[in-house]
This record gives structure tokens, sequence and C-alpha cells, in this order.
């Protein structure tokens, strides 16, 4: 359970309101001081909580008088009296969420003339807010950081051995954070977290580190993979398209294997393959799409990815395989062939498809071989898609469950409705926008957005 603290001010009367409103108390000034009138007031200052809530405020003068203030934050009511008639004011406060106290006053005024002044001070929730509470790592020993905006002393406590912070501690603003983790031998997820305190409230922290550990496939042996966990570009292997929007499919961003702004779209870090989609200065969206081996590529296997998709409204990420060194003149897509293993829209959050495309089955008459299925925390999780690819049968996972499944048999042993008889290699891209990606419109505001990748495994029979 969380407890709210608050700090309570108390500012005496008359005789120290300049030196409130130069500390930037309230705009209300006194006009002047009447002394010939007399009013007294219970209590003599008010201070509150951080928390919405009404004080009472008893006024008696011995003339009719009027209660004032240009606080927003404040109602008042009544809003005066009579004369030598004792008269309780409601004086109500809305919550205070700032991260700092808030100060006002009341003016009670008689006859055109302030008679006296009455300080209210508003505590507020000793708060650190983490940029994050959920933090993601590879399996190598590698760092991460997020940010925490505070408005008092905080301190960051791990709560297992393999975890560790830097800062540990802070003050009040904002401070960058370092969250480091230990290599992960072990062969699954580990779970820990990082306990924030300031005052005396805690927020958890969520650290997730995943495992290496590769699960062969009965029958099949790894034959290449990538885990990411080497330098800071992707390695030779990868080949990255440099396209102008609009070349495929409507997509609005622009593919690039070159730096913009000082930013690139495709990076190595944490353990992950990080593909940034962005907007630059120049306006034009960039982002990244990489082919592992296009020139030789794969016949047959089993092709697994462990993938974090971004969110947003636009974003179109997707896992993929086109067929190696095709002649686009008498093979021409989608005579070719194309297998999605997986392909997700932002405007439809973290539901997964497959899909098969062939000359007698693909998306343009509407006869492609497809399935779509709930993946919850597509968007931010990491999750595994795979394809098992045979001479008779495809079939696509996510995290193991069966996705879509399309034998040749079922769909023709020609060409034109089983082309996936020669090598194919794997694609990683994040799209912007398209005939998909922005069917339902996009929201710029979403960017800049990543998609991550644990790593990419190639399997073959033994």
């Amino acid at each position: 359970m969380r407890k709210s603290t608050f700090i309570s001010l108390f500012i005496s009367l008359v005789g120290i309101f300049p030196l409130m409103a130069a500390c930037g108390g309230s705009k209300d000034e006194p006009v002047s001081t009447n002394h010939s009138v007399s009013l007294s007031t219970s209590p003599e200052s008010l201070s509150a909580g951080p928390e919405a809530t009404t004080l009472d405020l008893t006024v008696q003068a011995d003339a009719d008088w009027a209660i004032r203030t240009e606080a927003d934050w404040i109602t008042l009511s009544p809003s005066g009296g009579l004369k030598n008639v004792a008269t309780t004011i409601k004086v109500s406060v809305t919550a205070n969420k700032e991260f700092d106290t808030r100060s006002a006053v009341l003016n009670l005024v008689s006859g055109g003339q302030t008679i006296k002044v009455v300080a209210v001070t508003q505590g507020y929730v000793t708060k650190a807010t983490p940029s994050t509470t959920s933090v993601i790592m590879g399996a190598q020993e590698s760092s991460s950081t997020f940010n925490i905006s505070a408005n008092a002393a905080w301190e960051l406590t791990p709560t297992v051995d393999w975890i560790s912070a830097t800062p540990a501690k802070g003050e009040k603003g904002d401070t960058e954070v370092t969250v480091s983790v230990k290599e992960n031998t072990t062969d699954t997820t580990r779970e820990g977290s990082l306990s924030l305190m300031c005052g005396d409230e805690i927020t958890e922290i969520k650290v997730s580190q995943l495992s290496d550990a590769i699960n062969t496939p009965e029958g099949y042996t790894l034959v290449w993979s990538d885990e990411f966990n080497e330098g800071t570009e992707p390695s030779s292997d990868w080949v990255l398209e440099n396209w102008e929007a609009g070349h495929v499919n409507n997509e609005l961003q622009t593919y690039t294997s070159r730096q913009v702004d000082g930013k690139r779209t495709t990076e190595i870090k944490d353990g992950f393959l990080h593909i940034n989609c962005f907007k630059g200065s120049d306006g034009k969206v960039y982002s990244g799409r990489m082919n592992a081996k296009p020139n030789t590529g794969w016949l047959y296997g089993y092709v697994e990815a462990r993938i974090s998709l971004p969110s947003g409204k636009g974003t179109w990420p997707a896992f993929w395989m086109m067929p190696s060194n095709v002649n686009w003149n008498e093979n021409p897509w989608p005579k070719c062939g194309e297998i999605d293993i997986m392909e997700e829209v932002g405007a439809n959050p973290n539901y997964v498809s497959s899909s098969l495309h062939t000359q007698n089955y693909n998306h343009t008459k509407g006869t492609q071989k497809t399935h779509e299925m709930k993946c919850d925390g597509a968007e931010g999780n990491f999750h595994t898609y795979a394809l098992e690819w045979t001479e008779d049968a495809i079939t696509t996972y996510v995290d193991g469950k069966v996705q879509l499944q399309v034998t040749k048999a079922q769909m023709g042993s020609d060409h034109d409705s089983w082309p996936f008889h020669y090598a194919f290699y794997p694609i990683l891209n994040l799209a912007w926008g398209g005939d998909w990606g922005g069917y339902k419109g996009i929201d710029e505001n979403a960017l800049p957005v990543t998609m991550k990748v644990d790593y990419v495994r190639i399997f073959q029979k033994k």
C-alpha cells in the first residue's frame, strides 16, 4: 500500500505577507489595511494535505465584509458576512498533483479596503516517477537506462544480486539511471526488480532478463544464427535496403542504411537488434529493412526469431521471407512466392498474423492463405515467432502454438500454387503507414518507435 506524505507550511498573517508574496505564493496583494475595522479569524492560517478537502475559517468583524482569492484551486462559500455575526467560510481546495507545495492568500475586505489576509498552503505527495516500470534485458552482461522524475529524495534497491543500478540514490529533479545485469547463464528468462522508494511511496520496476539458451527442434541442427550480442551495427550477413517512400505498398517510410540526424535506423545495443523508425529534421520518416544472406538463403528448415513489437497507429513490423536470386522478369511477385512468418499493425494492436502469397493465392485476389491470432503483450514484450518449412508443408508458430498450417496437397503442386521449392531468406523490417499499416490512418505522435529483435536462428534437418 502506498502512503502519502505531505509538507505543511505555516505562514503568519499580515506582518510577514510581503515576504510570502516575494516567495511566489500568490498574485493576491492587499490594497491597504484599514485599522479602524476590527476583524478576527480562526484559525489565523490554513494548511492542507495534498488531497482535495474543505477547511473551515471562522470570521467575525465589526463591519460588513467580503472574502476573495485569485487562486483557481480554491473556492469560498459564502463570499462574505455581516457586521458582528460570526460566519464560517468553507474553504475548498482541489487535489495538489504538482511536485511542490503551493500557497495562496485569502483577502478579507471591508469598505473597499483589505483588512486582513489569511495564508493558505497545501502540501504535496512525495513522489518519484520512473519513465518505465518494466525493463527487458538480453542474456549477456549489459546495461540500459531510464529516467526518474522526483520531488524529493529517492533510493533504488535491487531485489536480486544480478541487478544493480547507478546512481542508487537521488534528489529532487530528473535523473538518468543505468540498470545493469550480469550474464544470464540459465536456460530460462529470469525475473527481478528494483524497488524505488520516495518518502513512504514504493514503486516496483520489473527487470526481466532473457536467456540465450538454444532450444533445438527435434531432428534439426542449428546452421546459422545472429544473437545480436556483439558490435553496434548488424553484421555483414545482413544487407540493408535503401528505398524511398512509396517503393512498395504505398508505405510512407524511407528505408536507409545511413545515419539521419546522427541516428541509425538499425543498431545493436543492450543485447538486441533495434530497428528504429523516426521522423527526421527534413520531415521524412526513416526506418530500417534488412535481409539475411539474400544471395544464398536456405531451402527448408525451422526459422525462429524472438521479437518485441512497437506500438502506435501506423506501425507495421514484419518478420518474413522472400526467394533468393529471383529473376523478376520471369518470376515476378507473387508468382515467386512469399512467406510472412509474422506481421502486425499498430492500428490493430497485439494481433499477429502469418500469410502465404503465390500466383494463385495472394492478397490482391483476396485468396492468400492467412491466419491471425491475439498475442497479449506482443507490443512491448518479447515473443517467439517461428516457421517450419518442409518440401510438402509450411507451419508457423507463435510461442510454440500453431498459427498457420498449409500443405502442398491443399494448395496444389504446380509452381503457381506452391513456389516454395527453392531457397528463401529472412527479412526484418519496420514499415510506417501504407496499404495495411495505415488503413486506419497514422499517428505521428507515436514516433519514434523501435522494433527489438533478440535473435534470429535457422535450423535444418540433420
